[in-house]
């Protein structure tokens, strides 16, 4: 079988049988681009080789790929190479790899004069500066992934009892709080700009001014601008919203699980990586008053 119709009935699969979501899926298609970029000749299911997986992994390690992006790609294409064989198209034996372990890395935060400070960024006096205020609101409000913020329907923000339905990974849903301030300008932002979109009548609550849901590429831009404008230095990204919300719910004392069911982990292990970002000020403020001393 040819390649490209084989990476449409993995495709098929991701989304009917596994049930992922069209973001998943494209990322998997994505790390597996990266595999047949490396190897042009593999054009045929036949063409594959079981040493093909740890000459792939060592050349991304070679060429400065992180360990966890290395290894998310080996997964992508393993689960491929697995479909194949169910499938009858790979006939070798799949190898078993020994992974490098991955490096600990402590998700990037905001503190909350940050938060504050990029928040309050967008002009209000610009339509989108209204939106996008409400969606900076919204993020930190309730904790979502990008894409759930991006995906989330209008009907399914309740702002007078402030909660919002999501879709997250697997497709499972679940319920999460909104605070005031993000339902306020969820409601500013859908009676004075929303209803002058040309997609005033689609699904989606946040559109682009065609009427459009917006992109990630173009929510992670606005969020570089922001984070400029405001005089915040650190690296960030969308998704360090969603991580500073985790951080300072724990900081105020909110239990690990309840923040465990708000983020949608299925894992509380993935959870409990806040808690070290936590324990590591408290080392650090002990750390500057003994030094003072």
């Amino acid at each position: 079988m040819e390649i490209i119709d084989a990476l449409d009935l993995f495709s098929q699969y991701l989304l009917v049988e596994k049930g992922l979501s069209m973001d998943t899926k494209n990322a998997y298609l994505e790390d597996l681009k990266q595999f047949f970029l490396l190897f042009p000749n593999r054009k045929y299911t036949e063409d594959l080789l079981p040493t093909d997986l740890n000459d792939f992994l060592r050349y991304e390690l070679a060429t400065g790929k992180s360990t966890s992006t290395a290894l998310r790609r080996l997964s992508s294409t393993k689960n491929f190479y697995i479909f194949l064989k169910r499938e009858g198209y790979y006939l070798d034996d799949i190898p078993e790899i020994d992974p490098p372990k991955k490096e600990s890395k402590l998700p990037i935060y905001l503190t909350v004069e940050e938060v504050e400070k990029l928040l309050s960024t967008p002009d209000l006096n610009k339509p989108e500066g209204i939106r996008d205020r409400a969606m900076l609101e919204t993020m930190y409000a309730s904790g979502l992934r990008v894409s759930e913020l991006l995906n989330l329907e209008k009907n399914k923000v309740n702002i007078e009892k402030q909660f919002v339905e999501v879709k997250g990974k697997g497709s499972k849903s679940r319920r999460v709080p909104l605070g005031e301030y993000a339902c306020g300008f969820i409601q500013t932002y859908i009676d004075n700009v929303r209803k002058l979109n040309p997609g005033k009548y689609s699904k989606y609550l946040f559109l682009n001014r065609y009427g459009k849901p917006l992109s990630r590429q173009f929510f992670f831009k606005q969020i570089k601008k922001y984070a400029l404008l405001a005089g915040i230095n650190t690296e960030i990204s969308p998704h360090t919203l969603r991580h500073s919300f985790a951080t300072h719910l724990l900081e105020n004392g909110v239990q690990l699980k309840a923040v465990q069911k708000m983020l949608g982990h299925e894992n509380i292990a993935t959870t409990q990586i806040y808690t070290h970002i936590s324990a590591k000020r408290i080392v650090s403020a002990y750390d500057l008053y003994m030094n003072k001393k």
